[in-house]
């Protein structure tokens, strides 16, 4: 598995050779190339605050898996950041309306806004965004899944398995090894059967947990550090939370003893967080391939297409795309909802490692089926609710001191430590600002800051 580490990205990002099909046309702000950021007096929110100094690692990585020059992987990062701060303003925008947002493209993020009110066309076409026309809301997609979370409880789910939200196709998906299983669930969850489609499958995913090579921790079994965090003066990192519970002591890499499991959540959610002794120093990165360093610059979540590298002990640094966000799969343990699905490939032994997109964390590997031979299917544990949870604060190459989470700013109830959702409002300097895109607030990234995180309201 993985050692994983968090870094914040609050100044300019490694801009990129302009590629022509790679820059979102229309989108306000969309990058063009620049390969000295310190020469670019003018780069858009996105690459400040999303995309900031991409490591090698993670390009060498998404040339490989998805076969992409440089300049393509670096202009589809920026891209794909600029999507996801016009999604986040057009979800405003759009209300009760808006039924979903995604990026599409081998080589670009192409953003397409999906609504119910054809009178809408002209907003999103405005914004640089292909306007969809469905028939349901994802408020309705949504709670519908939501049902179907509930009767998992008491519906058996073996068969199948897995159960998402695709905005891609104004659906809810439930894939199957039975079709009668997932007849039953729906019916269960008195769910409307017009709202969901089945799609067979032969997979049965699993936590990813096995006893499997490279840097480590160790707990009875082996799991890899997913992002360093601090809570006030105490360091530790966020990892699965399969892979241990309250109390379990652990030891590093090396064998020497490390800390212990402070709260685990598993199954309903797959989270957990270890603190360390002062032997261990959290640090703001995870590690790459050949052992480099790659940074983190904060927690923003990519949207539903967007690229995304792991890394884990067994298999190394691998890339594919999101699938699909809040996703829940049914493992033997149990049911584990809020998940995010994607086209990354893992194999036992890389369980707690790192999901990153760009030089934003996005997750801690939970399971999935498949191999990175043949391919397969990954789930990741999103940071952002896992930090809420335990009251996490990501550490990032940003540094600077622990921003205690909740204590508000004098300008308002903005706090840095706080992790925000899309469609949150709070206010700073005397005025109310929407949240775009979920992520912890960092110091530097108020709200004035950073126009690709929060709109004015």
């Amino acid at each position: 598995m993985l050692p994983t580490p968090h870094r914040r990205a609050a100044a300019a990002c490694a801009a990129v050779a302009a590629a022509g099909a790679l820059v979102l046309a229309g989108l306000p702000g969309a990058a063009s190339a620049q390969s000295d950021p310190a020469a670019s007096p003018s780069l858009s929110p996105a690459e400040s605050a999303a995309v900031a100094e991409t490591s090698p690692g993670v390009l060498t990585a998404m040339r490989r898996d998805l076969g992409l020059t440089t300049a393509q992987a670096e202009a589809r990062l920026v891209n794909e950041a600029e999507a996801g701060a016009v999604a986040g303003a057009l979800r405003n925008a759009l209300g009760a309306d808006f039924a979903g947002a995604w990026v599409h493209g081998a080589t670009s993020a192409r953003l397409t806004v999906a609504t119910t009110d054809p009178a809408d066309v002209p907003t999103i076409e405005a914004r640089g965004a292909r306007a969809d026309v469905v028939d349901h809301t994802l408020s309705r997609l949504d709670a519908a899944k939501a049902r179907l979370d509930r009767a998992a409880g008491a519906a058996a789910t073996r068969d199948a398995p897995v159960w998402y939200v695709d905005v891609r196709t104004n659906a809810v998906v439930v894939r199957a090894v039975r079709t009668a299983a997932a007849t039953s669930l729906v019916a269960a969850a008195g769910v409307d059967p017009s709202l969901v489609r089945v799609e067979r499958t032969t997979e049965r995913p699993r936590p990813l947990y096995d006893l499997v090579g490279g840097e480590a921790y160790y707990m009875g079994g082996r799991c890899s550090i997913g992002f360093p965090v601090t809570k006030g003066s105490q360091q530790g990192f966020a990892t699965a939370g399969h892979c241990g519970r309250a109390g379990t002591a652990t030891s590093g890499y090396n064998q020497v003893a490390q800390g212990t499991f402070q709260a685990s959540v598993f199954p309903g959610r797959d989270m957990a967080w270890v603190a360390t002794n002062a032997q261990w120093t959290a640090t703001p990165y995870v590690k790459g391939q050949g052992g480099q360093r790659v940074g983190v610059g904060g927690s923003t979540q990519s949207p539903v297409g967007a690229s995304i590298c792991r890394s884990g002990s067994t298999t190394g640094w691998h890339c594919g795309t999101i699938s699909q966000h809040n996703t829940s799969v049914t493992y033997p343990e149990g049911t584990i909802s809020g998940v995010t699905r994607t086209t990354v490939c893992a194999e036992p032994g890389d369980s707690g490692g790192s999901f990153i997109s760009g030089s934003q964390a996005q997750g801690v590997t939970s399971g999935g089926s498949g191999n990175c031979s043949s391919g397969g299917t990954t789930f990741h544990q999103p940071i952002n609710p896992l930090l809420q949870q335990f009251g996490l604060t990501l550490r990032t190459t940003g540094g600077g001191g622990d921003p205690g989470p909740g204590d508000p700013e004098p300008g308002g109830t903005w706090a840095a430590g706080k992790v925000y959702a899309a469609g949150d409002t709070v206010t700073y300097g005397g005025s109310a600002y929407r949240c775009l895109q979920g992520h912890q607030a960092q110091p530097g990234w108020e709200p004035p800051n950073v126009p690709a995180l929060w709109q004015q309201a």
